[in-house]
């Protein structure tokens, strides 16, 4: 063996017994396992160590009284109510589109998807009221009372206007009574009384939150109006439920929470709920009639925009009467076409859909302001609120729905006109006739030519056509564009003063 062999050789095992020291050294140092022998660490002996516990409260009972019986009685309180919140668990039908991988098509399906809620029983035969939106497209719903039993419950009906629903349970003993609560007067209801919400969430089971009313009369949409806002917290599946006073009574029906995230809503201090007096008297229709009841006043309305400012001369907010069915309500208080609704029980009027949610939601026979703007006088009329027929299709309102001072209008320019299927999306009508020696024929239109804007706002249909003529001919020149063949051209109508007719 070569010398030089020999110095690799004695390298190698240099850095071998190097690298093994410092591992064993290592391993010795932290405790671990060397050969399958843990080293002895001196930890000491263990001294045991002796804790004083506080085995007084801060205050003493007699200090606080109060409290002690506010406790109590809060627990007493809850013991009373639970029995009558009741958990709502249904089988929702949903249609869902799925597409056919081999087709290539779309198509629908029907999903049975779980749905939860909370309710209240109000009656001691079974009645129980919940939201519509928790039953809604329901197959099948089952009720858990506060005892564990699980029963099949029926929908006697519901309002979606209100979002409110009754259903009924019947258990196996035809002569059973169930535990209900009361109904309050929620007009009484004061901001920062206390609040009780007992519900579902999260189909945890019973559970109770207070707090106080943070609020009334508020509104989250045009279909949702004059709610109480609540700090009780209310969370996913306590709808339906119910908010209580200090005596145990329903105030409202928990409908909605506010929450920033639509994806994951959670509870952020602010509920809204159903007064309880919209809730009773929408209930006592449903079991009287079979059906909810809703106010009517028996008139179209139409946004208010830009256009019908400038006809109007009218710079507020409002909605326009389109038109009045004779001897309904609206009629038998004064209401005329064309005027400008800007108040309904004090209370200013924004959109279509707004107001008529409220006349709907207004009680049958109670007697209604509506403030009114015509020409350039401001009215105050009243009207007793007839009840909506639920049979009634979108009603017409009839040519002796206008004016006699409208259809004078109409007959002073003499153009007739109806709808081309053709031009629908782009809007515009065709004249079928104009009257000999009437405005329309002084100034030029004939029968055929194809009407496309008035006063430079374009023509939707003939109905549309027929209002504007109307609205602005009574204020001031009407300025109509007209096309013949490839041509068109603008032509002016003078204005025609309005005169008072018969049926005005």
């Amino acid at each position: 063996m070569n010398d030089t062999f020999k110095r690799v050789i004695l390298l190698c095992l240099v850095f071998v017994a190097a690298f093994f020291s410092v591992h064993v050294y290592r391993a010795w140092r932290g405790g671990h396992p060397i050969f399958g022998l843990k080293p002895e660490r001196q930890t000491g002996q263990f001294a045991p160590e002796h804790a004083t516990l506080q085995m007084e409260p801060a205050l003493a009972p007699s200090q606080v009284p109060g409290l002690i019986r506010q406790n109590g009685e809060m627990v007493d309180l809850v013991d009373r109510v639970t029995p009558a919140v009741v958990s709502i668990d249904t089988q929702i039908l949903k249609k869902e589109r799925v597409l056919d991988p081999f087709r290539g098509q779309v198509f629908e399906r029907d999903r049975v998807t779980p749905g939860l809620g909370s309710g209240v029983i109000v009656s001691q035969e079974g009645h129980i009221i919940t939201n519509h939106h928790v039953i809604e497209g329901h197959q099948k719903i089952r009720v858990t009372l506060h005892d564990g039993r699980s029963l099949p419950a029926i929908l006697v009906n519901s309002d979606k206007l209100l979002d409110i629903a009754v259903l009924r349970i019947k258990s196996s003993q035809a002569d059973e009574r169930f535990s209900a609560l009361k109904f309050a007067n929620s007009d009484e209801v004061k901001v920062g009384q206390l609040a009780i919400a007992v519900g579902n969430p999260y189909g945890l089971g019973e559970s109770v939150t207070v707090g106080h009313i943070s609020g009334r009369d508020r509104s989250l949409s045009d279909g949702q109006r004059d709610l109480f806002q609540t700090d009780a917290a209310i969370n996913p599946g306590n709808s339906g439920g119910p908010l209580l006073n200090h005596l145990g009574e329903i105030i409202a029906i928990n409908v909605s929470i506010y929450s920033e995230d639509r994806e994951n809503p959670g509870f952020q201090g602010i509920g809204f709920s159903i007064p309880s007096n919209e809730v009773k008297r929408t209930m006592e229709y449903i079991l009287k009639k079979g059906r909810p009841v809703h106010g009517y006043l028996g008139l179209e309305t139409r946004d208010l925009n830009n256009y019908f400012r400038s006809v109007f001369n009218y710079r507020g907010q409002g909605v326009v009467v389109w038109g009045v069915i004779p001897g309904s309500p609206a009629d038998l208080a004064g209401l005329k076409p064309y005027d400008i609704i800007t108040a309904y029980q004090g209370e200013g009027v924004k959109s279509t859909k707004g107001f008529i949610n409220r006349v709907q939601r207004s009680e049958v026979g109670s007697e209604a302001v509506i403030s009114v703007w015509r020409g350039s006088t401001s009215l105050n009329l009243t009207s007793v609120l007839g009840e909506a027929n639920p049979h009634r299709l979108v009603e017409e309102i009839p040519d002796s729905g206008r004016l006699a001072s409208d259809d004078a209008i109409l007959n002073a320019i003499g153009v007739r006109v109806r709808n081309l299927a053709s031009t629908r999306a782009r809007g515009g009508v065709l004249v079928t006739t104009v009257a000999a020696d009437s405005l329309g024929a002084r100034v030029g239109i004939r029968p055929n030519d194809f009407l496309l804007e008035i006063n430079g706002a374009r023509i939707r249909n003939d109905q549309d056509f027929y209002l504007r003529l109307v609205a602005t001919s009574a204020v001031r020149p009407t300025e109509i564009r007209v096309y013949r063949g490839n041509t068109s051209r603008v032509v002016t109508i003078p204005a025609i003063p309005r005169t008072k007719g018969p049926t005005d």
